[in-house]
């Protein structure tokens, strides 16, 4: 392998860094909420949840002892949250290959 051959490989490299960067702070941007039973979650885009909200009405199950119940609630509006995010970042990978953004993979 050839000098020119290493320095196009180290440009090559350079752009897929800089490219990974700039998903990674879209990813970033992306937030999340869902909302059922009485209560709601917020996620961002690394899958990290931001905030969870509960209403009185949903508290009102775990006074009446159904703890089986607002777990199973709490559960479902998490993962609710967490689907939207990934089907965010799949959006979002999807649109940059096509854009031709992300190094090896354009359209």
């Amino acid at each position: 392998m050839g000098m020119l051959d290493t320095l196009k490989q180290a440009k090559q490299a350079m752009a897929m860094q800089k490219e990974a960067k700039k998903l990674q702070a879209e990813v970033e941007r992306i937030t999340c909420t869902h909302e059922n039973g009485g209560i709601a979650v917020t996620a961002k885009g690394d899958f990290s949840v931001t905030q969870i909200k509960i209403a009185e009405s949903a508290l009102a199950e775990l006074r009446a002892g159904k703890t089986d119940r607002f777990e199973t609630m709490l559960r479902t509006v998490v993962n609710g949250a967490l689907g939207k995010i990934r089907e965010q970042n799949q959006a979002l990978m999807k649109q940059m290959m096509q854009e031709g953004k992300l190094p090896g993979f354009g359209a």
